[in-house]
């Protein structure tokens, strides 16, 4: 008897999945958590907005609210765009509203990006979306590193780390379709203790203007300590510290759709 095998289903469209939480947002008291939520979502839209992308932020593949934050399916067609100006706007908007309110603690969000199939009903927007490439991104947003970006630099400099999939770097950035160049990210690799989530991936601040090292300089294979000194300067500098050998393969084939 001939063992059964599953039978072939259609590919869902590639989504861009954007994914935002807010450093120490539990240690926050309850009674602010829902004025937190509301004012991730204000600013990240005012950001989107600015980077010419309120089109496709008000009408999302999917939009799925995690208290601290949120994930949100976009056409990956503007995957450029959420990797250059967005995150820069995003440090903007975060800079102006602490400086609106002197003696807060300000808002500092880790921003995740990754692309894969996953299918999405815009009517069941909060329902929908589902697959592997979207628990990719959380991964993504909770690995050690992106967190250790925030805790090691000063927050009175760094309002945003983003951390980017593998896939993202070598579609987007490394084939020149993102205005930022390839040594704005950091190679590093994101793991997620007890989730068995182990990949390399990319890490970018907006307050960071390049890659910390020189060409040529020894790279530990992950990113050991990101921020030994801050530097405020005009450009909002920091020092990153040492970041993870770059050991990639080839170029991935996105395959994605437009909408």
């Amino acid at each position: 008897m001939k063992p059964s095998r599953a039978s072939s289903r259609p590919l869902p469209p590639y989504r861009a999945i954007l994914a935002v939480d807010a450093k120490d947002f539990t240690k926050l008291p309850g009674s602010v958590h829902e004025d937190t939520s509301a004012a991730i979502k204000t600013v990240v839209g005012s950001a989107l907005h600015d980077a010419g992308l309120e089109a496709e932020w008000s009408d999302p593949f999917f939009f799925g609210a995690t208290g601290d934050g949120f994930a949100v399916g976009l056409p990956p067609r503007i995957l450029p765009f959420l990797l250059d100006p967005f995150p820069a706007l995003l440090q903007e908007r975060l800079a102006q509203r602490r400086n609106e309110r002197p003696g807060e603690a300000p808002l500092r969000l880790r921003v995740s990006l990754h692309v894969g199939p996953l299918p999405a009903d815009p009517a069941a927007s909060s329902s929908t979306g589902n697959g592997a490439a979207r628990n990719d991104t959380h991964r993504l947003l909770d690995a050690d590193v992106v967190k250790e970006a925030l805790r090691d630099v000063s927050p009175e400099i760094a309002l945003v780390a983003m951390i980017i999939s593998d896939r993202v770097f070598d579609d987007v950035v490394r084939e020149r379709y993102a205005g930022l160049h390839p040594d704005n990210f950091v190679p590093v690799t994101a793991r997620v203790a007890g989730k068995g989530f182990d990949q390399p991936a990319w890490l970018h601040l907006p307050a960071q203007p390049g890659r910390p090292f020189p060409q040529g300089s020894p790279q530990s294979d992950e990113l050991t300590h990101f921020a030994e000194t801050v530097r405020p300067t005009p450009f909002l500098g920091t020092n990153y510290g040492q970041a993870a050998q770059i050991n990639h393969g080839g170029m991935h084939q996105s395959g994605g759709t437009t909408r």
